[in-house]
């Protein structure tokens, strides 16, 4: 958990688009406003990731991401809170283009997790939604464990580092599409 300044300060820093780096379940994570374009696109660069594949949508309540529940049914809706808070990512369709492209990519869903990671759940409350979420590694390299291997990827580029510990999961989530129930990501 972070204490009040450093919470102030990870927020602050979201708020004027800027990127961070955290800890998640099982690795270190790079992430911004969803809806800054350019923190999405400093984070895109950084990783050297293609923008089609999209990144992960983080919050700590299902109330934070309840503008993508609405369009979906009450069996879906009931699916996701068996889950969640919880190690497992859902593909969930966006049919209303609530999420920009630049986080979805070039899918009709958006990957996202309800984490019960204490850290997650304090940033995205107090923040006051949802965060990106993509493993803090550039493209071809292992996702950093710890904050040294952040430090070692990306010192000076990344704005604020928290402190705390990953979670206890020795790979990443599991990823699922809500609709068809397949597991993209063991």
């Amino acid at each position: 958990m972070l204490n009040g300044w450093q919470l102030r300060n990870v927020v602050s820093t979201l708020r004027r688009g800027g990127v961070i780096a955290y800890p998640t379940e099982a690795v270190w994570g790079l992430g911004c406003d969803p809806f800054d374009c350019a923190a999405v696109e400093r984070i895109l660069a950084m990783k050297n990731r293609p923008q089609h594949k999209g990144l992960i949508l983080v919050a700590g309540t299902m109330e934070q991401i309840d503008f993508l529940l609405q369009p979906l049914t009450a069996q879906q809706r009931e699916t996701l809170a068996q889950h969640w808070p919880g190690p497992v990512t859902f593909l969930i369709p966006d049919p209303l283009n609530q999420i920009p492209v630049w986080v979805k990519g070039e899918h009709r869903s958006v990957a996202v997790r309800i984490s019960q990671h204490p850290l997650i759940q304090q940033v995205s409350e107090s923040f006051g939604g949802p965060i990106v979420s993509t493993s803090a590694n550039p493209a071809g390299k292992m996702p950093a464990r710890d904050r040294l291997k952040v430090n070692l990827y990306f010192n000076g580029v990344v704005d604020t580092i928290t402190g705390g510990e990953t979670g206890p999961l020795d790979q990443p989530t599991q990823i699922r599409d809500l609709c068809s129930d397949a597991v993209l990501r063991h």
